[in-house]
């Protein structure tokens, strides 16, 4: 597999993704159960439902929910749903060691100039000094479980401080931490824009700094599935792959890069709405959507480079064996690599 850089790749993927159009589907009316979250972050999928990329590809696809990523891996890896967009966990590393999950692709990146994940603070902690990821230090930081992107950032953060790490919280689900955030349970948790401001501009909530500048070209989520997809449903696999890299650069292209006007940012807020915030009104929920825009890897093209840093963190940790290798639970025949 041909290496680029960070942006070549991004300028090729785009240009791919335009000649895709007119390639003829790899699977013709294949059911494919795609795992998802009511996140911004997983637009590309929601749009490719909704305007038909996914059905152009040759796919029947239905979207299941989850709320959280460790979850979604061991659907994976179940059989219960055939191709995943989330964080890689130390979970879904074990299950891959197993023979039961491979990446195979990128999808949410941090990227500078735009506005990506925050951490935050409680008010009551905040009022007692943790007013900057310096004070990490003996905090009780909110995480969904042991080894997701959650523990990743706050290690990363307190480290990148030079500070001993926080007390890591498992409370399991987003909504769960977002409450304990708020009372004051936890300290500090780190989260996608279009819950973090929200959440800072309440009285509950600051913001305290950005994940960013803490961690450059964070590969923040990815594409996986079974091992058994991607080693012997080639066909299967390409045409997801195709069908939401379609999704993917109609949200670049609207939302981030913003290209196509105003009324088409309306008009994708509103298929984005059917899934994120969904129990608000449109009025209402619009904003925060806008707010969480963040880069989609054009093409699904995954940086190796950052899912490196997240194995070698995890394994020093001790969450996996030091005996895996990204070849482990990376499969680089589908997408291009950023090495950056």
């Amino acid at each position: 597999m041909t290496k680029f850089n960070r942006r070549q790749t991004l300028g090729l993927m785009g240009a791919a993704a335009a000649t895709s159009l007119a390639a003829p589907a790899l699977a013709q009316n294949r059911k494919a159960v795609v795992g998802a979250m009511s996140l911004t972050s997983h637009s590309g999928s929601f749009i490719a439902l909704q305007r038909g990329y996914f059905e152009q590809a040759g796919l029947d696809v239905e979207l299941k929910f989850f709320e959280a990523a460790q979850p979604m891996a061991v659907a994976i890896a179940s059989g219960d749903v055939d191709f995943g967009v989330t964080a890689i966990t130390g979970g879904l590393i074990n299950l891959a060691q197993k023979g039961a999950v491979t990446v195979i692709g990128g999808a949410l990146s941090e990227e500078p100039g735009i506005d990506g994940q925050m951490y935050l603070a409680s008010d009551k902690a905040f009022q007692d000094g943790l007013t900057s990821i310096e004070g990490l230090a003996g905090r009780r930081f909110g995480v969904t479980t042991a080894g997701s992107s959650f523990h990743y950032m706050g290690a990363k953060a307190a480290m990148h401080a030079g500070v001993d790490a926080p007390e890591f919280v498992p409370l399991q689900k987003v909504g769960a931490i977002v409450g304990a955030l708020k009372s004051g349970q936890v300290d500090a948790w780190a989260i996608v824009p279009h819950i973090a401001k929200a959440l800072a501009g309440s009285p509950e909530v600051h913001a305290i700094g950005m994940v960013a500048d803490v961690v450059p070209n964070y590969q923040v989520t990815t594409v996986f599935t079974s091992q058994k997809n991607a080693g012997n449903e080639r066909g299967l696999t390409e045409s997801f792959l195709k069908g939401f890299g379609m999704g993917v650069s109609d949200y670049n292209a609207t939302m981030v890069d913003k290209t196509n006007g105003d009324e088409a940012i309306q008009e994708m807020v509103k298929i984005i709405h059917q899934y994120v915030y969904s129990d608000r009104e449109f009025e209402k929920a619009a904003p925060s959507i806008i707010n969480g825009s963040m880069r989609l890897n054009e093409g699904a093209a995954l940086n190796t480079a950052s899912v490196a840093d997240q194995l070698a963190w995890m394994q020093s940790e001790g969450l996996i064996s030091n005996d895996i290798t990204l070849d482990t639970f990376v499969d680089t025949s589908y997408v291009e690599t950023i090495d950056a």
